[in-house]
Order: C-alpha cells, then sequence, then structure tokens
C-alpha cells in the first residue's frame, strides 16, 4: 500500500538518494509493481530514473511527472510485443513518447524480448524510437 511503503521505505530511498547525490551519482531505481501512487514521493526524495512497468500503468497516467524524473521501462513484453502486429508496437512506442518525453532526455528506451516475440516487432521497436 502507498500509505506503508511512505511509512517503511521511502525514508530508506530517501537516504540512498542523498548519499548518491552526495557522492555526484544519480539513482536509479526498477519496480515491477503498480507504483503510479508514490512516483510524486519518488521525485521528491530525488530517485533520479524509475524503471517500471509503463504499460502496467498507462504512460498517459504518468504523463504530469515528465520533466520530473526519467522514465525507464520498456515496451508491454505480454501483449504488444508478443501477440501484436508491427503498427501496434510502433503505436505503443509513440504511445510513451506523446506521454512521457517532454524534450529534456526525460526517457530511456528499453525493449527486452524473448523467443516469442517476432523480429519485425523488434526492429519496429527500434525504427521508431529513432523517428
Amino acid at each position: 500500500s502507498p500509505r506503508l511503503w511512505r511509512e517503511l521505505f521511502k525514508p530508506m530511498y530517501r537516504d540512498f538518494a542523498q548519499i548518491a547525490h552526495s557522492h555526484g551519482k544519480k539513482l536509479f531505481m526498477h519496480s515491477d509493481g503498480h507504483i503510479t501512487a508514490v512516483y510524486a514521493d519518488l521525485i521528491e526524495i530525488g530517485i533520479d530514473a524509475v524503471n517500471s512497468q509503463l504499460f502496467c500503468m498507462g504512460p498517459e497516467t504518468l504523463a504530469p511527472h515528465a520533466g520530473q524524473i526519467t522514465f525507464w521501462g520498456e515496451m508491454d513484453r505480454q501483449y504488444v510485443l508478443p501477440f501484436g502486429s508491427v503498427e501496434e508496437v510502433r503505436s505503443a512506442v509513440q504511445r510513451v513518447r506523446s506521454a512521457l518525453d517532454d524534450g529534456s532526455g526525460g526517457v530511456i528506451a528499453q525493449c527486452e524480448w524473448g523467443k516469442e516475440n517476432s523480429c519485425e516487432n523488434i526492429e519496429a521497436v527500434y525504427s521508431a524510437w529513432l523517428e
């Protein structure tokens, strides 16, 4: 729950961010959870980039935080990459860019894939990011 996260983990992550920043480092965080409710907290405590499940939460839901934190998320590996068409893959990349890329370098493109993903879909991810 966001309340418990704020009580138990937020102080620890704040300490980690302060230590990293005091040594001139950036702090990246990973979460496979649905963390929409704590994104503002992550920004507040100084997390620089978050690798999170963008498509589970919806890139548009996270758009209010564009320009405040770097989004480091991958394309949807459950539905879009294995089952989507090339055009659906390209559309997914555009969703992320439209919602989260404010032009300040606030998105790190990532694409992980497995044997069930077509080469065409993987190529579509990379070509769409270059557009």
